[in-house]
């Protein structure tokens, strides 16, 4: 169960029941955001067998601090934050989620983990990434817009496990005021050790945004999952 300030927060859904689809992606939504409007992105992708999943934080901010902030800044923010996205993989994974989030009314059909995309924008990003170097493993793709892991310059890297050749991917323009490129560079060498297929992408005289080029890559990756 999760605790602290995310507990007992909703999960939307959008495509087919879990045990009609192909593969899954789980959506973190950034700052300020709704984890509805991360599910336009389904629209984006195309596919009508992907089951999308989409937890929702409280009052829309995972933690209330700059990512760069010391861990304890953003406490119990950050670790309620994990858990319910822990609590999102496993019900994705076990087939136990229901249209108001987890629970005992699905059949039990979930997605096996190496089907499952987890992809986060900003804010979302950042926890998309902390949480899969923290739990790794072999998914089907992580996925970083505008992200990179969480804590400050110097914060120990010391994450257990190998993501087995998981594609992971952290796009980022030069010019984001939130994102420094050293900390998507630190965020892909990290991936690296933990044995990730990593691709990294900076765009010159770019801002905080997501481009069509990320999308493009997004694309490619759902459909290697879920063909």
């Amino acid at each position: 169960m999760v605790s602290g300030p995310h507990a007992d927060q909703p999960i939307e859904r959008a495509g087919p029941d879990l045990a009609d689809a192909s593969a899954a992606m789980i959506l973190v939504h950034g700052r300020g955001a709704r984890a509805s409007g991360m599910l336009g992105l389904a629209d984006e992708i195309g596919r009508d067998d992907v089951a999308y999943v989409a937890p929702q934080a409280q009052r829309g901010s995972w933690y209330p601090n700059s990512f760069l902030a010391d861990l304890e800044a953003n406490q119990p923010h950050l670790d309620s934050a994990l858990e319910l996205l822990d609590e999102t993989v496993a019900g994705v994974t076990a087939g136990t989620l229901d249209d108001a989030g987890t629970g005992d009314d699905a059949n039990g059909d979930g997605i096996p983990l190496d089907r499952v995309v987890l992809l986060g924008f900003s804010q979302g990003g950042c926890l998309a990434t902390e949480y899969a170097a923290r739990n790794a493993d072999r998914y089907g793709g992580v996925v970083a817009l505008s992200g990179g892991l969480i804590g400050p310059e110097g914060t120990p890297r010391e994450y257990d496990g190998s993501m087995d050749g998981t594609p992971v991917f952290i796009g980022c323009g030069d010019q984001d005021p939130h994102i420094p490129v050293d900390r998507v560079e630190e965020s892909a060498r990290v991936f690296e050790d933990l044995d990730a297929e990593m691709e990294t992408r900076i765009y010159e005289g770019v801002g905080h945004t997501v481009l069509e080029d990320e999308l493009e890559y997004v694309r490619a990756l759902v459909a290697d999952v879920a063909d």
